[in-house]
């Protein structure tokens, strides 16, 4: 099989590590996929939910354990990494992009989906401010 593309978006925080945390927790409070009273930490240390997301995953920010520095290239393992500003730029020539920008990006190709399980974010602006993060990755299945 295939990993299936995702796309989800969450709320601004500066630090990005910690915002993507945030947007764990939110939807793992949305859909605990079975795995009742577990906190994100606790479901990357359960061998079940290895098997769960290596086979199939959520289609969400659920199916990376951790964020990884931006200019760490290696796409070693499922993990989330922020874009460069240089990746940024290379779809949103004013580094500071839309809602509407990076949808229009990832639709046409000039923003790729990454490798099987992994993910990427960037932040998105709302009149030249940042508001949002955009999430995407592919499934590892």
């Amino acid at each position: 099989m295939g990993g299936d593309c995702w796309t989800q978006t969450g709320p601004y925080q500066p630090d990005l590590a910690a915002a993507f945390r945030r947007a764990q927790e939110v939807q793992l409070a949305e859909d605990d996929h079975g795995f009742t009273g577990t906190t994100v930490e606790e479901l990357w240390r359960d061998p079940e939910w290895h098997e769960y997301i290596f086979t199939g995953g959520t289609g969400t920010v659920l199916d990376q354990p951790g964020m990884i520095d931006a200019g760490d290239l290696s796409n070693d393992g499922p993990y989330m990494r922020p874009l460069t500003d240089e990746e940024v730029r290379a779809w949103a020539p004013d580094g500071l992009p839309t809602f509407a920008d990076w949808e229009a990006a990832l639709d046409s190709g000039r923003l790729d989906f990454p490798d099987r399980g992994q993910g990427r974010c960037t932040v998105l602006h709302t009149d030249g401010e940042p508001t949002h993060i955009g999430y995407w990755g592919v499934t590892s299945d």
